[in-house]
């Protein structure tokens, strides 16, 4: 558990630069909707590395900050926000899709030990983890998981593995990914505007990915202090 939280933590400050939400956003210009799209769908299905809360609050900000007669044309910025979560919820949703049969027909190979970068990422360790996690919380997992970095992905993978009902799978996951999308993003839309929030933007990404592991965090405390007592009995 301490080694996953530490993964989740230190993994945004280790992206390359062409990773960063802004630069990212910047240099796909009038195509960047359709990548932050693309690396949603990554994310959710089977690359956990990937930014995607960072991403979402950036464009949220990004259409805030943008004086409407750049880029909108005849729309205003609420709609722009709409059609900015509409097109990433289907993005984010098909990707859990993706990782779902990703870890029903794929995960004995992926998750067999390998000596690499590759392995430490989809390691059986963290896959028990997300396995542990999600029979815990059965479903509301595919919805408290989608706001944790890595969880997001390894939870949808093992609800693949274990051959949870697609159509309870996909209602699930279909939940988790509009609250997810629409809230991150309506986060930055709403902040975007704060002079501080712009100027501080590298302090609030990873604010953000601090407050994502939050609830990882409270549990694992919360089965420390479980086992202490049970020693103690």
């Amino acid at each position: 558990m301490t080694d996953l939280m530490s993964s989740m933590l230190l993994t945004p400050m280790l992206m390359p630069d062409w990773l960063d939400p802004a630069t990212l956003i910047h240099n796909l210009g009038n195509w960047a909707l359709w990548g932050v799209a693309l690396i949603l769908f990554l994310e959710c299905a089977i690359f956990p590395v990937l930014p995607g809360d960072s991403l979402l609050f950036t464009v949220g900000m990004f259409i805030a900050m943008t004086p409407p007669s750049i880029t909108f044309g005849s729309m205003s910025k609420p709609m722009v926000y709409v059609v900015a979560c509409l097109i990433m919820t289907v993005f984010a949703i098909v990707g859990n899709v993706a990782g779902y049969y990703v870890g029903k027909f794929v995960s004995p190979w992926l998750f067999k030990p390998r000596d690499n970068f590759f392995g430490k990422i989809f390691s059986e360790k963290h896959l028990q983890q997300s396995h542990d996690f999600f029979e815990r919380y059965g479903s509301k997992a595919l919805v408290l998981g989608r706001f944790v970095p890595f969880v997001r992905t390894f939870v949808t993978m093992v609800a693949g593995a274990s051959h949870m009902n697609f159509r309870h799978f996909i209602t699930w996951t279909a939940v988790g990914g509009v609250i997810w999308v629409w809230g991150v993003t309506l986060l930055g839309y709403l902040l975007g505007n704060v002079k501080f929030i712009g100027d501080n933007i590298d302090l609030v990404l990873l604010l953000i990915v601090f407050i994502s592991v939050v609830p990882m965090i409270v549990e694992y405390l919360n089965e420390k202090r479980k086992a202490k007592k049970e020693e103690a009995a």
